[in-house]
């Protein structure tokens, strides 16, 4: 999956999220955060998030994976960090797959 569609795709997910949940969502552009700019996006909500980019990508991403904070700084990540984040996920995913395969 390409950066763009997979950006995009995590800015409708937390769009969706929060507009299910009645809260108010900022403009979503690559820059922003979402722990820090997103009204109530806490460590509850970050697992339904990371499920449902999942579901909508057709891929897997490990439950134990925190895709919005960078686990060695634990500084939160931008959409265009968690995006490029995610790809390189897939991209080692894949690469094992075949690796085993």
């Amino acid at each position: 999956m390409d950066l763009a569609t997979l950006k995009e795709k995590l800015i409708t997910v937390l769009t969706q999220i929060q507009t299910d949940s009645g809260l108010e969502c900022p403009a979503l552009s690559g820059a922003i955060k979402p722990v820090d700019s997103i009204p109530k996006f806490d460590s509850k909500v970050w697992p339904v998030a990371t499920t449902i980019l999942a579901t909508e990508i057709g891929a897997t991403i490990p439950n134990d994976v925190n895709i919005f904070v960078d686990e060695a700084t634990k500084l939160p990540r931008s959409i265009d960090e968690t995006a490029a984040f995610v790809c390189e996920l897939l991209k080692k995913q894949s690469e094992k797959q075949a690796t085993a395969a």
